[in-house]
């Protein structure tokens, strides 16, 4: 009675809720039209504008993996995620765009940190479908959008620049070691 099993865990955050979609609609400035564009279509994406409900930090598909996992194995979780067009969608705390290149910058390993894209005030994201159909799955996967971690309540707990920066240098030193590029040798030397 009470208990969740993984696979309605899974399920669960597969989906958005209504209280996720109205959570997202409130990121436009016109929600009333953005949720009459899902009644009529829940199976289309959507262009959202970031910087008012949350921010977006953009990244490549194996450290945004890892980066996820950090979140959830050693950290608070994360917010709703998502993956377009082979992309790690984090969906962060308004301003979190604009903080994290600069308190990266200050980090030792930053060098080391993929490039990201952070998509703030002025920016808009493409996010995925509120619903999917399963047995419509596209041929082509890396090209799929969907919800990794669906958004599921009205007010989610949304990662701040201070917990990624945690999470993208926990990444980074659990990672593999960078690949270092041998120096051609110059003629005449040792």
């Amino acid at each position: 009675m009470g208990i969740v099993t993984e696979a309605q865990r899974r399920q669960h955050t597969a989906f958005v809720t209504a209280e996720g979609a109205a959570w997202l609609a409130s990121a436009s400035a016109f929600p009333r039209s953005v949720e009459a564009l899902w009644s009529a279509r829940p199976a289309a994406p959507s262009v959202l504008p970031c910087g008012r409900a949350f921010d977006v930090v953009n990244l490549t598909a194996l450290f945004g993996r890892r980066v996820l996992e950090q979140l959830w194995s050693a950290g608070p979780g994360s917010g709703p995620v998502a993956v377009h067009h082979g992309r790690v969608l984090l969906l962060v705390a308004p301003g979190t765009a604009q903080r994290l290149p600069a308190l990266l910058g200050w980090e030792e390993w930053a060098d080391a940190v993929p490039p990201m894209l952070c998509h703030g005030s002025g920016d808009a994201v493409t996010v995925p479908a509120l619903y999917q159909d399963p047995s419509a799955a596209p041929r082509d996967s890396a090209g799929m959008s969907r919800w990794v971690v669906a958004p599921d309540t009205r007010h989610p707990w949304l990662p701040g620049a201070d917990v990624l920066l945690w999470a993208c240098l926990r990444a980074v030193r659990s990672g593999p070691a960078p690949a270092r590029t041998a120096l051609a040798g110059v003629p005449g030397t040792a």
